[in-house]
């Protein structure tokens, strides 16, 4: 910087910490500013004074947080100061005069009393509580406590719930400094629960209440806050009483967490509880969310089962009524033109919220509660819905059965014929969203009652699915239909399949031929499976059905045609695979040649192509061992670029009410560090995961012959076993470890590394097993934490001659 620049800046610093505080002012609104420059511009200074004048910029911060005009001004200084005053890495606390660190502490205790805001009462509360959770332990703050009793206990609604706030957030960060004080919280919190005519001091102080006995490790203590359960329950009654919805759903979300942390609080008055849950989610003239988080309560309780053995079983009329309640809520759907009418099997047009939330939540019931307590449940129900004359009734039966196969498996195995008999007996249905439903629970019954039911009752449901798919008045249902077959194939064993492959395979060869894209997109899926699940069985097809495989991949170019000429990659891959290197090996050249070409082409970044490629040139190395390595220069490059993608992520601030622009839902995954967020693209990360797998793959299967690729390989993958965005990713670069090392270790040993000896595997050791243990010492994930271990072992093992030549080498040389 040029010393122009410097005194420029100097001058500018001057005035912004200098008496006229419009200066100061000034600086925090650019730093709101959604210009970049002036922003940035801003931000260099703002760094500045926090370097060079921390005491400065700290008192005027909280000036202008107590006597600015403007809201929003008040607002950034109270965002600011509280990154200024919390623990990471700018931590700026301990380096403040003991003066300025007793003024700052007196300042925002008075800006507390003098704010009329309210979201900046509440940022307020957040600085100082995360303040004192830092210095209050060690006797930092002595005026704290006593100042939020005194506001707590005073006439002002406005204090106490400010003095409540910060009680429910201290009582998360530093719970163990208000045991002594547990008393007195008692009857603060139950005076406020049941006295307050102030919805908000309830509300706070039903969070404060509830965060604190979250906080108490002794079941005594616990236990001395029962009799606040009552007026927590009427906070929530009240709330809702007054049309006071948003106030009611805050409450419900307190509660749910006090249902998931500390389930036995609640054991006494369960009963009370549960059933004043079951009646909010009854209430058909009360919001769908509110409704939606009774209904949650209830499931939390019930998936509590660790820290509550049992406690939801012992209410059995509960969960008749509460199944009852879900499968209401499965009638909430319309027979919507688009559905029939849609491209892709993921449209659901016509379903609703609660028909979603209904779906989700017999799913997690069935789980937690098990098939003794929810086939009693549902045997009573669902016969009745599918008696019944409505379409919606029927279709709600089928889907209910569905999503409580998971969980009671068991139980739905013992009386598998009657299942069956429901569930076929609805492929004669009317009403093709009907037919669909019952395809869509034999692909469920299929992997969950799976080996089962394939074994007694292949005969009935194969030739179901198969007269399903000649049904070309009802594309969806003929995908479904192909769809269900891959569930079923894939839970078979080839001589259960066998018998019926004429059959299957002659059927999805029409479907390939005349069906929508959709239909031909889910006969290539099957089809693929069915090649997987009856390999070498499959050689008697494969002459019929390879020349339309081959005949899609060349020909289905079009834009709209991405995912139909990706599957085409897969299933040619798996019949590869399933029918040998011999049978395969003519095509294998000739599909192998548009790949290369497909792989210099420029694609799009949402082309699927590109995983699917990645996957299927796996999978053809795996068929053709050895015989795919003059290939290799041509799948390397882009699997390397593919590996060493970077996140795409977007950084705001926590505290920022600009949301990331997650515009397409599904494709960014939002995560809370501290006080950023942090958006990632996930398509990214799956493409990275994808790659690291398959490079894993080759070393794996082509052994000596990958060594060419280790010093290119192992720099891409060794970094990744610290790669917390994606588990996957991890996984992949932990499975590579020992497969590296083996083929470096055989590459030497079969002289195929000119120009290396064993020092190479030493200095790769060196590399790859250190990293390995500093990355298990990190890893947060218990699962990973034993494949590192296995990983570990796995390379000890590939170079124990070695390590114990180079252990020798080094205790010779301590002698």
């Amino acid at each position: 910087m040029d010393s122009d620049s410097t005194q420029l800046q100097q001058a500018q610093l001057a005035a912004i910490l200098g008496p006229d505080p419009s200066s100061f002012e000034t600086l925090v609104s650019h730093l709101m500013s959604s210009g970049n420059e002036q922003r940035s511009q801003a931000e260099v200074l703002f760094n500045l004074c926090k370097q060079n004048h921390p005491d400065a910029l700290s008192l005027k911060l909280v000036h202008l947080l107590e006597s600015s005009s403007h809201v929003e001004i008040r607002a950034m200084s109270a965002i600011l100061l509280r990154k200024q005053l919390t623990r990471d890495d700018s931590y700026i606390w301990p380096r403040l005069s003991p003066s300025t660190q007793t003024a700052l502490k007196s300042h925002l205790l008075v800006c507390v009393q003098r704010e009329d805001t309210k979201s900046i009462t509440k940022k307020l509360c957040d600085t100082v509580s995360e303040l004192a959770s830092g210095i209050l332990p060690d006797g930092g703050w002595p005026e704290l406590l006593p100042f939020m009793f005194q506001c707590v206990t005073s006439d002002s609604p406005k204090l106490q719930e400010s003095a409540l706030l910060m009680f429910a957030q201290l009582s998360q960060y530093i719970g163990e400094t208000l045991i002594p004080h547990l008393n007195t919280l008692h009857s603060v919190f139950f005076q406020c629960l049941s006295s307050s005519s102030n919805a908000d001091v309830r509300i706070a102080s039903l969070g404060a209440s509830i965060n604190f006995i979250q906080c108490l490790s002794s079941a005594s203590d616990r236990d001395k806050f029962q009799d606040l359960l009552p007026s927590m329950m009427q906070t929530l009654t009240e709330a809702l009483n007054s049309g006071q919805e948003s106030i009611a759903q805050e409450a419900l979300e307190l509660l749910i967490e006090l249902a998931g942390t500390e389930p036995k609080f609640l054991r006494r008055q369960l009963v009370d509880v549960v059933g004043s849950m079951l009646q909010i989610a009854e209430a058909e003239s009360l919001e769908e969310g509110t409704r939606h988080l009774a209904i949650e309560f209830v499931i939390t309780l019930a998936e509590a089962r660790e820290r509550a053995p049992g406690m939801m079983r012992k209410l059995p009329q509960f969960i008749s009524r509460l199944f009852a309640i879900l499968m209401k809520m499965l009638l909430d759907i319309e027979d919507d033109a688009a559905w029939h009418t849609a491209d892709s099997e993921d449209e659901d047009a016509g379903e609703s919220s609660n028909y979603s939330v209904g779906q989700e939540c017999l799913d997690r019931l069935s789980i937690s509660l098990g098939g003794n307590t929810i086939v009693p449940v549902a045997s009573e129900v669902l016969p009745a819905y599918l008696a019944a004359p409505e379409w919606q009734k029927h279709h709600a039966a089928l889907i209910a059965l569905a999503q409580i196969a998971e969980g009671c498996s068991k139980v739905m195995t013992k009386n598998l014929e009657q299942v069956v008999i429901m569930v076929l007996n609805s492929f004669q249905d009317p009403h093709p969203r009907v037919r669909w439903a019952a395809i869509n629970a034999v692909g469920q019954l299929s992997t969950d009652l799976g080996p089962d039911l394939q074994v007694q009752y292949h005969q009935q449901v194969l030739p179901a699915l198969a007269l399903a798919m000649d049904d070309f008045q009802n594309p969806r249902v003929q995908a479904h239909a192909a769809s269900a077959v891959l569930n079923f194939s894939e839970n078979c064993t080839p001589d259960i399949l066998t018998p019926y492959l004429d059959g299957i395979v002659s059927k999805l060869l029409v479907l390939l031929q005349n069906g929508k894209q959709m239909v031909q997109e889910g006969a290539l899926t099957a089809l693929a499976s069915v090649a997987d699940s009856s390999q070498e069985h499959f050689q008697k097809y494969y002459d019929s059905v390879m020349p339309y495989l081959k005949a899609i991949l060349m020909n289905a170019t079009d834009k709209s045609n991405r995912m139909l000429r990706a599957k085409s990659m897969e299933c040619i891959s798996l019949v590869g695979m399933a029918v040998g290197k011999d049978k395969f090996r003519d095509d294998a050249k000739q599909v192998m040649e548009v790949l290369m070409t497909l792989q210099g082409s420029q694609m799009e970044t949402d082309d699927p192509t590109t995983s699917y490629m990645l996957q299927a040139w796996a999978r053809l190395c795996k068929c053709l061992g050895q015989d795919f390595l003059p290939y290799m220069s041509v799948v390397m490059p882009p699997l390397l670029q593919s590996a060493q993608l970077k996140p795409d992520v977007t950084i705001t601030s926590a505290d920022s009410d600009a949301d990331i622009d997650v515009s397409d839902d599904e494709s960014i995954e939002t995560i809370t560090l501290g006080d950023k967020r942090i958006g990632i693209k996930t398509s990214v990360l799956e493409e990275k995961a994808t790659a690291c797998n398959m490079l894993c793959c080759y070393a794996d299967e082509l052994k000596e012959g990958f060594y060419p690729w280790i010093d290119q390989v192992a720099p891409t993958l060794v970094p990744l076993l610290k790669f917390y965005f994606h588990e996957e990713v991890r996984k992949a670069a932990v499975s590579a470890m020992p497969e590296l090392l083996r083929s470096a270790k055989l590459a030497i040993e079969k002289g195929q590394a000119p120009g290396r000896n064993e020092s190479y595997i030493k200095q790769l050791s060196d590399y790859i097993i250190p990293a390995l243990v500093e990355a298990l010492h990190k890893e947060p994930e218990t699962e990973i934490c034993a494949s590192m271990l296995d990983a570990l072992n796995e390379c000890v093992q590939v170079c124990h001659l070695f390590l114990l030549f180079h252990l020798k080498f080094c205790l010779e040389g301590c002698q």
